[in-house]
Order: structure tokens, then sequence, then C-alpha cells
């Protein structure tokens, strides 16, 4: 990219200090000493399963103390994950390290920049996951935010996918999206969802000012709760007979029409 482009690009500023996530060398480890152990060390858990029947305590007390979620199930999913001896205990590490949604927020106007967030409610497809990552780093989008349950898992596929993207654009696992939701908009940003319920274009849309977007799930979209939260709904127009656009693809189109309103 030439230095001309690259001083079009107010908002586009990397938070080097948030990422450089390290891939780790495998995605879950198992057995009770080995899940107790990767508690301990402050790594980043995605899930945490406990065979139902038995249940170690101390994990899931530590598990509790950390705020990981643990679900409890059959051995039998436990061994269709590994037949070596998991003790009844797994644990899938991610790939990234989480970063804090009020840290970027923060620096974001700290450094006068316009803030471009992304919240992706419920997709749960690895590969759609990974290709809206790229397509959000190469637009400049500050951060993605996605729920602490029933997201895609961050793992070496959406690495992948993602062609390192997820390396350098910072994630955002929030508890809540609702209240994620209300703390963007009492920081001063526009919360647009892009749905079918949309009672505008997304062309019509500014997207000038600070802005969070927000992209539905592959089976139901975005959830009413959020869709009654936001400030704006916005449909992309289509006049084919398929009913809807893969949601890496309409991710797209919203992202790089903030793009083209913002002058570069």
């Amino acid at each position: 990219m030439s230095e001309e482009n690259e001083s079009r690009q107010p908002f586009k500023r990397p938070f080097r200090h948030f990422t450089s996530p390290k891939t780790e060398n495998k995605e879950f480890v198992f057995g009770v000493q080995s899940v107790l152990e990767t508690l301990r060390s402050g790594k980043e858990i995605d899930r945490l399963l406990v065979q139902r029947e038995l249940g170690n305590s101390e994990i899931l007390d530590l598990a509790r103390e950390k705020g990981i979620q643990v679900q409890k199930v059959p051995l039998e999913k436990l061994n269709r994950i590994t037949r070596k001896n998991h003790q009844g205990a797994i644990a899938f590490v991610s790939a990234i390290h989480y970063a804090k949604l009020e840290n970027v927020i923060a620096d974001t106007f700290e450094k006068g920049e316009i803030p471009f967030i992304l919240i992706l409610d419920r997709i749960t497809d690895v590969r759609n996951f990974g290709a809206i990552a790229r397509t959000a780093e190469c637009a400049g989008i500050h951060a993605i935010v996605i729920p602490a349950r029933g997201a895609a898992q961050i793992n070496s596929d959406a690495m992948k996918t993602s062609s390192g993207a997820l390396n350098f654009i910072p994630v955002c696992r929030e508890d809540s999206l609702l209240q994620t939701v209300d703390f963007l908009q009492n920081s001063g940003l526009k919360v647009v969802a892009c749905t079918e319920k949309g009672r505008s274009s997304v062309y019509a849309v500014d997207y000038s000012g600070p802005v969070a977007i927000i992209m539905g799930s592959e089976e139901d979209g975005i959830s009413d709760e959020l869709i009654r939260k936001s400030d704006d709904l916005a449909v992309i127009p289509q006049s084919g007979q398929v009913g809807s656009l893969n949601v890496s693809v309409a991710a797209g189109v919203v992202i790089f029409e903030t793009v083209r309103q913002r002058g570069l």
C-alpha cells in the first residue's frame, strides 16, 4: 500500500498492544492435572468440558473463580474428542488473547480516531468468522465483539481462514451483548443492526461517526433484543430469488460501505 493511501486512513490504527495473540500448539488439553494447570496459568479458555457423572470439584471451583463456563457432558462426548486418558476433563484453549472493549474504545478516542466496532451475534461457523475477521482487519475496524457463549471457537481453522488477520485485530469476548450495546451507546457510538428486518438501505445509513455494526447468526440472524436496542436497522437490497446472503458476504458489504463513507 502506498504512503498516500495510508495517509487517507485516519481511523485505521492496529492496536498491537492489545493484540499480538499467540497461537497455541494444541487446541485442547485433557486430563485433570493438565486442565488444572491450564486454568492456573491464566490462558484463555474457550470451552471447558467435564464428565457429567464425575465432575472434579477443584476444576469446577477454579473455573467458577475465573468466570469460565463449564459444560457437564456425557463420557461419550469426551471420547469423541479424544480417545486418550482425558480423566473426564477437556479444556479448549483459545488461539488468541482477548482484548477489553473499554480499553479499545478509550484508546480510539484518545488517538483522535473515529470508533468502528463490529459485533457478531452468535456466529458459529468458524470459517465465516475467519472470513469476517479478515475483512474487518483490511477495513481498519478497531475491534470485533463476540459473546462469551454461543460463538465460533477461535481455533486454527479460524486463524487460517482469517489469513492471519486475527493476529492484528482485537477480539473482545463479552458476557452480555445487550450490556455491550448499552456501553457503546453511552460511549457515543451509534449501533446499527444489519438485518432483513431493516427499515433503511445499508447505503442510506450514516456510518461516518462513531459506529458499531451488528451482524447476526447464520441460523436466525440478530436476536430480537439486540434489534430493539439498536439505533438503526439496515437492510442490504437484493433482487435475486435467494432469500439472503452469506453472513461473511453481508458483513463485507456493510463494512466497506462504512469505509466508502469515511472517504478512503
